[in-house]
């Protein structure tokens, strides 16, 4: 069990929110990993592990045309997969994981090309959503190392949409508005 999902576990209880999981090169190794910590069933919904193209679409509602047009390694994809995985076990955040682990290029996308998404609760007036976010990865090493590390990376994303962190840019403007550097 990993320290950052034992503290997405505890997160998600203390607030009273839900989690679901959309997973494609980590084939479940996100899922496993929040289902390793005790008390994971208090905020866990559970996961969809679409590792072929069309489930993406047939399961997670992702666009087909985008599919067609970009394939399955694409940060709009992980978008959608995130968005489509909270909505479809009902719970208050999604995050998903698309990408390239290897051995072999896929979508013209070379091995360690990742992408990692959260989708999170709407706030607001305007049905933004606060955690609606992807981030764009270039791994090294082997698929083991990939695979994990974007499990790794999946769950820092989370944490930060958990922890309300803002953007740099606007880390920098409240900065500068307060006298820093």
């Amino acid at each position: 069990m990993s320290s950052t999902a034992a503290d997405v576990v505890r997160l998600l209880t203390v607030r009273g929110e839900t989690l679901a999981v959309a997973e494609s090169l980590t084939g479940g190794l996100v899922a496993a990993g929040i289902t390793s910590v005790p008390g994971a069933s208090r905020a866990f919904r559970g996961s969809v592990t679409a590792y072929a193209t069309e489930l993406k679409r047939d399961l997670l509602g992702v666009d087909g045309e985008l599919l067609t047009a970009r394939g399955a390694v694409d940060p709009q994809v992980a978008a959608e997969m995130a968005a489509g995985v909270r909505k479809a076990l009902g719970a208050d955040w999604g995050i998903a994981t698309t990408g390239v682990a290897g051995p072999d290029p896929q979508d013209g996308q070379p091995v360690g090309t990742v992408f990692v998404a959260v989708d999170g609760p709407f706030t607001g007036d305007d049905g933004s959503a606060r955690g609606g976010k992807v981030e764009a990865l270039r791994l090294n090493g082997d698929r083991a190392e990939i695979r994990m590390e974007s499990v790794r990376s999946v769950l820092a994303l989370l944490m930060r949409g958990l922890a309300g962190e803002q953007t740099g840019n606007e880390r920098a403007q409240d900065t500068e508005r307060n006298g820093g550097f």
